[in-house]
């Protein structure tokens, strides 16, 4: 496809789409109990994707994918919650 086609195609889902995430972050920006979003390690992550996804390259959705990935190799002794949380979760492992 040409650039042309690219964005005929695919832009109104991916402008809904930053939309949608506006509209999060403004409701975690106005939630009222007082806790800091950024403590919780899952945006933590959100924000390290959101910069890969502001900045160039052809590699971005692969980056961003590792952001929310454990890194680690070894098989674990016993399921957890990870995949539940959708980010992962470093504090974990200090357990």
């Amino acid at each position: 496809m040409t650039t042309r086609q690219i964005v005929d195609e695919y832009f109104l889902e991916n402008r809904a789409r930053l939309l949608d995430i506006a509209a999060f972050l403004d409701r975690l920006d106005r939630s009222g109990d007082g806790e800091n979003p950024g403590a919780d390690f899952r945006m933590e992550a959100f924000r390290r994707a959101l910069g890969i996804l502001t900045g160039a390259g052809p590699s971005r959705a692969r980056e961003i994918q590792m952001v929310f990935s454990d890194p680690s190799i070894e098989p674990r002794e016993r399921l957890d919650r990870k995949a539940a949380y959708g980010a992962y979760n470093p504090a974990l492992e200090a357990r």
